[in-house]
């Protein structure tokens, strides 16, 4: 059988040079053949590809660690579960399991919470909108809320008026923590005083208490250093609250941001040399707590992380559907997943697998994927040997944000399955098909084609 034939293309030979980083370009032994002992080709004939996959086992590990990490250096710590990271119901399961209470952004994400068997007084309602029959709710099942505006003070204090209640509240600040760029749009600005601007009129109702402080400095924070300001800057402030305002801080919500094993755009190093390890973190936290508190106090720690814990537990198999030579000389190959599933490839560069040993020198080649859009793109250099068509490549890490993120745009979402522990497999998503998508739609009778 005469094989098709290709124009030959003249590129620069740079596999296996080194790049000013010391690092390497080549392709290297990258064959994941099973997740946790189950293999890719048994994932993908009994569920299809693409296909999300996620490990209970290093879903736990990733928590334990964490947690390990600040109680061993703080005596007050409670971790809340990020739902808008991965609000898939087994997710969040195994990590109330552990022990995280639920943090929610939204009436939508508290609903999923109370569903799943959360109680109140185990939320934390954040987020710069939060309408106000969410507020009554929230309020009367005991959840603690950290108002974002004046205006949400203002509706919190009427539903009290309303109940006849006394409610306690946080407040989420924002502040410099020398870092870039800055999230203020959220909560109340410490350094301009719109903070005590808020702390004065709690104050000024008497049927408003404060009780907490709440920040949230940004996402996928690279510099330690910046939560220790965070903390010391929270700490005084929660002083200088109760000193002039006759409140106590109960607890100091520092957010989450912390960072997962992945490679952001525009850094060269490997993600194990660029993310800092979490123990880093806890030490420069929990320190920062301890050499400006008062003697004897220790407010209750909070920690949001998301990211930290479930993205290196979550995998996509995804299938090599065809290949074209591009006019620059590059390799590309057309994927049935694509930023309609990886909503997060605008910012990162994904560890690539490949499910079987491949032959071939290792070329610069683009990875897209299937939508009719020129922006899907999963990954825009990576180096691969040839890949046949049916190929199955693993990318990770994947478990944040993209199963929260994902569109129904073109084509279905696919089906999502857990590894449990003992290597079971259980779907936890359905794959969606004509009838999810038009479950809500409705057509009006004039315009019935038949």
């Amino acid at each position: 059988m005469k094989k098709a034939y290709e124009k030959p293309v003249i590129n620069p030979i740079r596999i296996g040079l080194s790049n000013k980083l010391g690092g390497k370009a080549y392709f290297s032994s990258r064959v994941r053949t099973e997740i946790d002992g189950v293999s890719i080709k048994e994932l993908v004939e009994k569920f299809g590809s693409p296909l999300f996959v996620f490990s209970e086992r290093k879903l736990r590990q990733q928590f334990r660690r964490l947690k390990q990490a600040f109680e061993t250096r703080y005596p007050n710590v409670e971790f809340t579960w990020s739902y808008k990271t991965n609000y898939l119901k087994a997710i969040c399961a195994i990590l109330h399991q552990e022990g995280e209470t639920a943090e929610v952004v939204s009436e939508f994400e508290y609903e999923k919470a109370r569903r799943l068997g959360i109680p109140g007084h185990q939320i934390i309602f954040n987020g710069p909108y939060k309408p106000k029959e969410a507020l009554r709710i929230a309020i009367l099942e005991g959840a603690k809320i950290n108002a974002d505006t004046f205006e949400e003070l203002a509706d919190i204090e009427e539903i009290a008026k309303e109940l006849g209640q006394k409610v306690k509240i946080g407040i989420r600040i924002n502040m410099d923590t020398g870092i870039q760029p800055r999230w203020d749009r959220f909560g109340f600005n410490l350094e301009s005083g719109q903070a005590e601007d808020a702390v004065k009129r709690i104050a000024s109702s008497e049927w408003l208490e404060l009780n907490g402080l709440h920040c949230h400095i940004g996402t996928f924070i690279l510099e330690p250093e910046a939560y220790e300001n965070e903390v010391k800057k929270m700490v005084n402030f929660a002083y200088h609250i109760e000193d002039n305002y006759g409140f106590k801080i109960e607890y100091l919500d520092i957010g989450g941001g912390l960072p997962s094993k992945n490679r952001l755009k525009g850094v060269y190093l490997p993600a194990e040399i660029a993310v800092p390890d979490v123990e880093e973190y806890a030490e420069r936290i929990t320190t920062a707590l301890l050499e400006n508190l008062r003697p004897g106090d220790f407010p209750k720690l909070i920690i949001e992380a998301g990211r930290a814990i479930v993205d290196e537990a979550g995998y996509l198999i995804t299938t090599v559907y065809a290949t074209k030579r591009l006019p620059n000389g590059f390799r590309g190959y057309i994927l049935d997943a694509g930023v309609n599933l990886l909503f997060t490839a605008f910012w990162y560069n994904f560890k690539v697998e490949v499910d079987r040993h491949l032959h071939g020198a290792p070329e610069p080649s683009i990875l897209y994927g299937p939508l009719c859009m020129n922006i899907d793109v999963i990954n825009d250099v990576e180096y691969l040997p040839p890949l046949p068509r049916g190929t199955k490549l693993i990318i990770s890490p994947v478990g944040a944000y993209n199963v929260t993120q994902w569109m129904q745009f073109i084509r279905y979402r696919p089906n999502v399955v857990l590894i449990g522990m003992n290597g079971e497999v259980d779907l936890i998503r359905e794959a969606e098909n004509i009838d999810d998508i038009e479950s809500k739609e409705r057509l009006p009778e004039r315009l019935k084609l038949t």
